[in-house]
This record gives structure tokens, C-alpha cells and sequence, in this order.
């Protein structure tokens, strides 16, 4: 081993949006200070309480993914667990999450989009 994750990176349009939609799912602080990076306008992050560190990029022209449209690949996901896959729903639609994917009953995660048009699933943990 040579390397050690810091953090995941999403592009985004605004990054304050994004980093407050990911903090009220995951909890953790925005934008806490951190030699690693510089905040702004252009950068925020998120890091979680569980120590995993989101950042968020802004991007000029950012054209979200399509899931599953193969033309605008989802690239990566975030698989995020849960207990109960109905309340966690319901949480992420009110704060303005995107279902695109929510299967049978006998499946244990779903698929949604954050507000900038990334994939994400809740897993039934």
C-alpha cells in the first residue's frame, strides 16, 4: 500500500446544497477546518462522524449523470446503509433526493439521485 483515501469528490453546481443534503443524511460538519483543502465557493466539504470525508467540487457546465443511461454513466455510487428502507425514503424525498430505482419488496436497497443528479442507493443494513 502507497496511498490512503482522503475523500470522495462529487461535482456539483453548488457545493453548500450538496454538502447540507449529504450532512442530513450521514450527520457529520460542513465545511470544518482542515489543512487538506482550501473552502470556498468552488469547494466544500463534509466530514462525517464516522471519520469518511466528503468534498464537493464545483463545476461551471456539471451535467449529471442519467441512471442507467449509458451516454451519461453514474461513474460511481455511494452505497449508504439503513435500517428501515421506508423511513430512510422518506427522508431522503423531503430533502429533495430523487427516487429513480425503488425495486420489489424483496430487494434490500434502492436507488436515488442526490439534487445534483448523482446515484446513490439506500441498502437495508
Amino acid at each position: 500500500m502507497f496511498a490512503k483515501l482522503q475523500c470522495a469528490v462529487l461535482d456539483c453546481v453548488d457545493v453548500l446544497e450538496l454538502s447540507r443534503f449529504y450532512q442530513a443524511l450521514l450527520g457529520g460538519v460542513v465545511n470544518r477546518p482542515d489543512p487538506r483543502w482550501s473552502l470556498g465557493e468552488d469547494w466544500a466539504t463534509l466530514h462525517t462522524d464516522g471519520g469518511f470525508v466528503l468534498a464537493f467540487q464545483r463545476v461551471e457546465d456539471y451535467q449529471p449523470p442519467r441512471w442507467p443511461d449509458p451516454a451519461r454513466p453514474q461513474q460511481f455510487h455511494l452505497d449508504l446503509g439503513v435500517e428501515d428502507l421506508d423511513r430512510a425514503q422518506e427522508s431522503v424525498l423531503g430533502l429533495g433526493g430523487t427516487l429513480l430505482d425503488e425495486g420489489g419488496d424483496r430487494r434490500g436497497w434502492r436507488v436515488f439521485a442526490d439534487p445534483a443528479g448523482h446515484p446513490f442507493c439506500l441498502v437495508r443494513d
